[in-house]
């Protein structure tokens, strides 16, 4: 316990308050300066907003996965199985470079949305769209073990009695992967929002429009600002920590009625 406790301190504990350390470093006027400033505001809807958006449409697609690789047996089942971990190996960059290079206006998706007045670069779509895919295996790893060991037998069990597929689902299945998919959702949530490698290759990084926190974060290391820099790193750990709080207390109520 003493060993564990102690990495656990040197690894994360210690990294966290020093951001509240170098925070505390300028006044409480220049704190609330930076983080309540219009371009802060603007950023920490576009980072929270786009990881929001992401962390519930792969909530649909990443239980829509699971069930798939769980439920059915098809050819390019185990190619399909490990592509869905290629976000985890592939360097954020290149995610954002191909992005770009594929929708851009010139590019083979682009030239098709483009005329139809689909910004799919330098727009939030763009940033939504790759925060997506970065988070995407949180969710289908979190919910495909809880379904592998939950089995047919309760669906069987439900139909014989005359549920409906629907019912089924509504009633015995989905309870059963609720908190497992709750949990999924808060990790894809929580990567989006610290994600800045893919962002900034296509979301243009306009002050007020595309540009999320990280990069203002990055900004204002760039300007040697490391007061204010760790100001808005706080700001963003207290919401996560906040925002994955509430998740996991959702979480806990809801296996109160499993």
């Amino acid at each position: 316990m003493g060993a564990t406790l102690a990495w656990l301190a040197l690894i994360v504990l210690i990294p966290l308050s020093s951001a509240f350390v170098t925070a505390s470093s300028i006044s409480w006027e220049e704190i609330w300066r930076v983080v309540a400033s219009r371009r802060a505001v603007a950023a920490y809807q576009l980072t929270f907003g786009a990881a929001f958006v992401a962390a519930v449409v792969n909530g649909g697609i990443g239980l829509l996965l699971a069930w798939v690789l769980v439920r059915y047996e098809f050819p390019g089942k185990n190619f399909l199985n490990a592509l869905i971990d290629i976000p985890f190996a592939l360097p954020t960059a290149v995610a954002g470079l191909t992005y770009s290079s594929l929708y851009a206006a010139e590019g083979w998706l682009g030239r098709f949305l483009h005329p139809l007045g689909i910004e799919a670069v330098h727009s939030r779509l763009a940033v939504a769209v790759v925060l997506t895919f970065v988070s995407l295996p949180f969710v289908v790893r979190s919910v495909q073990p809880v379904l592998e060991d939950l089995g047919s037998e309760p669906e069987e069990a439900a139909g014989s009695l005359g549920a409906t597929r629907w019912q089924t689902f509504r009633w015995v299945t989905f309870p059963a992967l609720a908190p497992a998919l709750l949990t999924g959702v808060a990790l894809a949530f929580a990567r989006a929002v610290g994600e800045y490698g893919s962002v900034i290759f296509v979301s243009g990084n306009k002050p007020m429009q595309t540009e999320i926190a990280p990069l203002l974060i990055m900004d204002q290391l760039e300007q040697y600002k490391y007061g204010g820099a760790a100001a808005i790193a706080v700001v963003l750990l207290l919401a996560s920590f906040v925002i994955n709080g509430a998740i996991n207390v959702l979480s806990r109520w809801s296996r109160r009625y499993e």
